[in-house]
């Protein structure tokens, strides 16, 4: 968040945040998932712990690490930040709705490690690179910044490797019903991106395609530290089974992007 922040005028961001966009987006990220994914599971007559698995994983916020992703993959970071950071703050109010709902046991959500959560990564990230661009020489900031920024993609994709113990735990048990997660998780990862894409075409092709990156990425394991066993016992093998689909997403998205680009180019020759 803070190499991504660095980037980004935290004035612009903070204007941005303050307009109706990313709220709306935000209902699209959680409310409208959690609709469509849930219509689905229950017509497929799912099991009520993986159902609460799911829309758990709906109400989910972006993942912290999304700006990142959507720098890499040639866009604007500025709006994936305030998707992001919107969706986050929203993500309470979703999860509780959707316990309520679906969930058939007594719940509570630990708001503390949210708010302490909330600090860490992003308000902290937030101030500190609204100081450094203060008080730091502009061109030696973005002389740094464009070689952190090659580190900060790197960092990001190491992060599925501590949530994939679960998953893997799954499989050497059911192989059978691990692959079976596999394939809900890149159901629920493609579905979310083409939601997100879906909502944001008429907007133009780049804040669609940042729309569904943004939608398609999940801060799953916050989510858990603020519900924990309360989503059931298929959640942690669900988000596990999660991080491949997540995280192959950006290169599949980088590659038609450059396509698209060169379709362009050859027609304009």
């Amino acid at each position: 968040m803070l190499f991504t922040l660095i980037g980004i005028d935290q004035k612009a961001l903070v204007k941005a945040l303050a307009k109706s966009a990313p709220w709306r987006y935000a209902l699209v990220h959680a409310g409208l998932t959690t609709v469509v994914a849930s219509s689905i599971a229950l017509s497929l007559d799912a099991s009520a712990d993986l159902l609460l698995a799911i829309v758990a994983v709906c109400a989910t916020g972006s993942l912290f690490a999304t700006p990142a992703i959507v720098r890499s993959v040639g866009f604007n970071p500025l709006s994936a930040m305030a998707y992001t950071i919107a969706s986050t703050l929203m993500m309470p109010v979703i999860l509780f709705i959707n316990l309520s709902v679906f969930s058939g046991d007594d719940f509570s959500l630990d708001m503390k490690e949210y708010f302490i959560r909330l600090i860490v990564f992003i308000f902290g990230p937030m101030l500190l690179s609204y100081l450094i661009r203060k008080y730091a020489p502009q061109e030696g900031l973005a002389r740094v910044h464009g070689k952190i920024a090659q580190f900060t993609i790197v960092l990001v994709f190491s992060f599925p490797f501590g949530l994939s113990g679960q998953y893997r735990w799954l499989w050497n048990d059911n192989p059978k019903f691990a692959l079976v997660t596999l394939l809900i998780a890149v159901a629920i990862c493609v579905s979310f991106f083409l939601i997100g894409l879906a909502v944001f075409w008429r907007k133009g092709k780049e804040a669609a395609f940042i729309a569904a990156i943004t939608s398609g990425n999940r801060n799953v394991l916050l989510t858990y530290s603020v519900a924990g066993v309360f989503l059931g016992p298929l959640y942690l093998p669900l988000i596990g089974a999660l991080q491949l689909p997540t995280y192959i997403q950006p290169f599949v998205v980088k590659y038609f992007v450059n396509r698209s680009k060169a379709n362009i180019s050859e027609s304009a020759v």
